[in-house]
């Protein structure tokens, strides 16, 4: 999937496509087309970077039902040609699972919507998903023959039908369709299911990797064949190391961080920065900066660096503030370890590196989460400058979720401003986190919280946040 364009922050469409309060907010006080063209826009061209970690179906679906708006945009996108063509994910889930919220609010336009592409669709496992979810026994049942339709009865489509049961993310239909007593369909199902058990339980029985018998020469190789092959290995194989080195194997291990084959090094800095092995700090470095066997290695550098970034000790908050000035990717792990596990001493640092990073990367760059964070839990005041530019443009919600909190931390004017707006966010974190804060003198703040608490959509931990709001024993609002 490309990165999509994203609009400037100031307008209605890169509001919504960042999923920002604001964008509703705008949405619903803008000319009515204008609102549905843009939404529409962002439903059908998924703005997401990552569509694992940031939502965006339940904040488009709630501003379809508040502009009463119609799904005939997404039905020609649905079955626009390119569907059998673009088989990707990317290309439907989103509109898919902003159909699932919507026929949970009771819209029989987007159940049958979604009853139509389970059918016919490229992206059918992902309608049957969100149908799983949201119809009834009669309307699953319904969609048995088209689905199966889809597995021709010959070796191939059987094995395919069965890694498909076996893997599907909801199993609810599997499980109506294998009591239906039609041979064609109820038998069809339970042997794949039954082949779908038998495939799990042999891979079980096969595990691969290293066993505890092993020596470390033997880690270190695997670790290394891997590597060769195009996997990174090297997080398992010091895992194994643990279970089969001692002490007298230290040598070895440090030698091979020093200078042995990528793999093998990688496996060995990992290892040892998970025994907190006094040697490791020096052996990062000599990874990052110095000569290796046969060159400087990205791959052993980055294994460096992310081996340093999962040591937790106070000699690695000692190192890390000796190595935050470099101007490479140590330096800039290190200042995420200061964010994370620093001292009110390492403010400077922290806030010196938030503003780099902001003013060198842009708003974007995933170095900001462990910045963003440290700002907050170092209660960092001049850092609100910076995290409220982070806020407004960043791409990201999940990040913009993070400055949020950051800002609760460290902003005072937080609760009558971006918290009165976080209540529309797409990110339940945020909603809940809003939920919190927001200052009740906005007329708004009331009426949200209360629509919040009858919303059965809601997420349960946001609800119990806007209960402690507005419940018996909580100020009037």
């Amino acid at each position: 999937m490309f990165d999509p364009f994203i609009a400037p922050s100031g307008t209605l469409l890169g509001l919504l496509q960042r999923g920002r309060g604001d964008g509703t907010l705008h949405a619903l006080a803008a000319p009515r087309p204008e609102a549905l063209a843009a939404l529409n826009h962002c439903v059908l061209s998924d703005p997401r970077h990552d569509w694992q970690i940031e939502n965006r179906s339940l904040y488009y679906a709630r501003l379809y039902l508040d502009l009463d708006g119609g799904t005939e945009e997404i039905e020609r996108h649905l079955w626009d040609p390119e569907d059998h063509l673009d088989t990707d994910d990317s290309r439907t889930g989103l509109a898919l699972a902003v159909l699932g919220h919507l026929a949970s609010y009771g819209r029989d336009d987007a159940l049958v919507l979604l009853r139509r592409y389970a059918a016919s669709g490229a992206n059918w496992a992902w309608a049957l998903d969100e149908l799983a979810l949201r119809d009834d026994d009669t309307g699953l049942r319904s969609l048995a023959e088209a689905v199966l339709a889809r597995f021709p009865a010959t070796p191939d489509g059987t094995a395919e039908l069965a890694a498909t049961v076996r893997d599907a993310f909801e199993p609810r239909p599997w499980r109506l369709w294998a009591d239906d007593p039609r041979e064609t369909v109820g038998a069809r199902v339970r042997a794949a299911t039954e082949q779908g058990s038998f495939d799990r339980w042999q891979r079980q029985m096969r595990p691969g990797g290293p066993r505890p018998g092993w020596s470390v020469e033997a880690v270190f190789a695997w670790a290394q064949e891997g590597l060769e092959r195009g996997s990174a290995l090297h997080v398992p194989a010091a895992r194994c190391l643990s279970a089969v080195a001692g002490a007298e194997d230290r040598p070895l291990i440090v030698e091979a961080a020093r200078s042995g084959p990528d793999g093998a090094r990688c496996a060995a800095l990992h290892y040892l920065a998970e025994a907190r092995d006094p040697a490791v700090l020096d052996l990062v470095e000599l990874a990052v900066t110095g000569p290796s066997r046969t060159g400087p290695s990205r791959t052993v550098a980055d294994a460096a660096v992310a081996a340093f970034e999962r040591m937790c000790g106070d000699e690695a908050v000692a190192r890390a503030r000796r190595w935050a000035h470099r101007p490479d990717a140590l330096g800039a792990s290190a200042a995420g370890v200061l964010a994370c596990r620093g001292a009110a001493q390492d403010t400077p640092l922290v806030l010196a590196a938030l503003r780099e990073a902001v003013r060198g990367e842009g708003p974007d760059t995933t170095r900001l989460w462990t910045l963003v964070d440290g700002a907050g839990r170092l209660g960092i005041a001049c850092a609100a400058p910076v995290l409220r530019h982070v806020y407004r443009e960043t791409s990201s919600s999940h990040l913009r979720g993070r400055a949020a909190r950051a800002l609760a931390a460290t902003d005072p004017s937080f609760a009558s401003g971006f918290a009165v707006e976080c209540l529309w966010d797409c990110e339940e974190t945020t909603r809940e986190l809003a939920a919190h804060h927001a200052e009740t003198g906005d007329i708004r703040v009331a009426e949200r919280l209360r629509r919040l608490a009858a919303d059965p959509a809601e997420e349960a931990e946001v609800q119990t946040a806007v209960r402690s709001r507005i419940g018996p024993d909580a100020p009037a609002v």
